[in-house]
């Protein structure tokens, strides 16, 4: 098992780097300067749980490039009943991800998304013991469609430039299921991987003027049942960001405002609804991204404003990332 998810780790980091070198004319119009501030937040998909790819709103891409590969981590933490019980006691849950991620042109209007997760996670039991469960995640690719494509006259816009995208993928399951780990907790999202194959469609909106922009997006996962006769829910995900970028010298700095919003249907074991596994979550979300010559740094934070999870028995308490890429 562990030979066949490094075999899958080691395909899809190769696919990268082959798309990279077989296509080289697909990067001339990927000039840093004109994109630096052209935030498109691509795939900006949301899990509210451990076993997801993303680990949350903060994206599956960056608005510093559209091209890039490096490596980004996401910290998530919560709060979930140990128990069925409004009464059980609390529990403390940290989920880190740690991603290989690029975005990568296939020809001038479709671009190949790839990430490869290492998940982490841990909870603290009532009893103060430690659980702790690791390994690789669950490999997402995805592709993305230019319909309206950017065409910038000049460094800085002086016209509205809009974008409008539609996509669609594959989450595979590369990640390791353990039904053991749903006992006890109402939150049966403290796992790895989620053990099924899961499809993704999403449709992107943005513009730019000058240095302002405001980017969109919607996507929404169909999520199938794994071979141990569990499903978890389909899930809705929404978002609008605003952005402003300042130029010092060679220096690009971005600071981002944005909300985002989650909504997902119930779990299925046996193909029966299980209770206290369904819910939604309303996000602020606070980012700084900066790019130096074809270095990107960007650093993310979000806050629950509102939260309806798990019929309460689960509390997002807050997200953080941080990511290094190299643009291309």
């Amino acid at each position: 098992m562990q030979n066949t998810k490094l075999l899958s780790t080691t395909i899809c980091v190769f696919l990268v780097f082959q798309m990279l070198w077989a296509k080289p004319d697909a990067f001339k119009d990927s000039n840093p300067c004109i994109h630096s501030y052209h935030l498109e937040d691509f795939f900006d998909f949301c899990d509210t749980c451990g076993c997801g790819s993303s680990g949350g709103s903060m994206g599956y891409g960056t608005g510093l490039n559209n091209y890039f590969i490096g490596v980004r981590y996401i910290g998530q933490q919560y709060r979930s009943r140990d128990g069925i019980f409004n009464d059980s006691p609390w529990i403390t849950e940290n989920f880190n991800t740690m991603q290989v991620w690029g975005n990568v042109p296939i020809t001038k209007r479709a671009i190949l998304n790839v990430i490869v997760p290492y998940q982490q996670h841990n909870r603290v039991l009532p009893d103060q013991t430690e659980q702790k469960i690791n390994g690789l995640g669950d490999i997402s690719v995805l592709a993305f469609y230019d319909l309206l494509k950017r065409t910038p006259d000049s460094i800085i816009s002086i016209t509205p430039e809009h974008y409008f995208q539609i996509g669609a993928g594959v989450k595979a399951p590369t990640g390791k299921y353990d039904r053991a780990n749903n006992t006890g907790s109402v939150n049966p999202s403290f796992q790895v991987g989620n053990g099924s194959w899961d499809y993704i469609a999403a449709m992107n909106y943005g513009f730019t003027y000058r240095n302002w922009g405001i980017s969109t997006l919607l996507n929404y996962t169909f999520k199938t049942e794994n071979p141990k006769q569990y499903q978890f829910g389909n899930q809705l995900n929404y978002g609008i960001n605003a952005f402003k970028t300042y130029y010092i010298s060679d220096l690009a700095l971005t600071p981002i405002l944005g909300i985002a919003g989650e909504h997902f249907e119930a779990n299925k074991e046996y193909g029966a609804a299980v209770p206290n596994t369904k819910g939604s979550v309303f996000l602020g979300k606070v980012s700084l991204e900066a790019s130096y010559n074809r270095i990107a740094l960007g650093l993310a934070g979000m806050v629950p404003i509102s939260q309806q999870l798990n019929n309460n028995k689960v509390e997002l308490k807050h997200r953080l990332s941080v990511y290094v890429n190299i643009n291309l």
